[in-house]
């Protein structure tokens, strides 16, 4: 009885080590082997949308580092440096609310889009590691009481799902 027992702890113990050990596979970078970290130029804003500058330097770092494949550093210290553009911003009514007689008075929901592009480039050399490549992403927000402060949550939430894009075009391109 006690061998059996034995035995069976024995075999648990196996079937426990072949299933922890797994096939091998491991979750990892897909980044270029040389390139470690990453710098976050300042972001050049061709709009008049007056916080889009800093939302969308915080998302991207903030996805940086959410991604982990790469580390933000100081431009001087970085491996490579991402330079981005925001092009434009459209906010458009989607859905209209406050009807009556035929008249709208108040839209209830909208569309904000930012478009931008982004380079990364290795200091010193003249090439891009990544060209020029335009990104774009839309949200919808709505808003209760005050609308700039719905736009401007509708704007940080485009801007986090751009970032992430570009965190992935950068990650990703090899």
């Amino acid at each position: 009885m006690n061998s059996e027992r034995s035995a069976a702890v024995l075999l648990f113990s196996l079937l426990l080590c072949l299933v922890l050990s797994g096939c091998g596979y491991h979750m990892g970078s897909m980044m270029h082997p040389q390139i470690k970290s990453i710098a976050i130029s300042d972001i050049r804003n061709d709009t008049r949308e007056p916080l889009l500058t800093a939302t969308m330097r915080n998302q991207l770092a903030a996805a940086f580092q959410f991604d982990n494949s790469l580390a933000l550093k100081e431009k001087d210290e970085a491996d490579c440096i991402l330079y981005c553009r925001i092009v434009s911003v459209d906010v458009r009514s989607i859905r209209e609310s406050s009807t009556d007689a035929d008249r709208t008075y108040r839209p209830s929901e909208f569309r904000i889009t930012i478009n931008a592009e982004f380079m990364v480039k290795i200091p010193g050399k003249s090439e891009p590691l990544i060209p020029l490549r335009p990104v774009s992403r839309a949200v919808n927000y709505q808003y209760n009481a005050d609308p700039n402060v719905g736009k401007y949550y509708g704007m940080r939430q485009a801007a986090y799902d751009l970032s992430r894009l570009i965190v992935q075009y950068t990650t990703e391109a090899w």
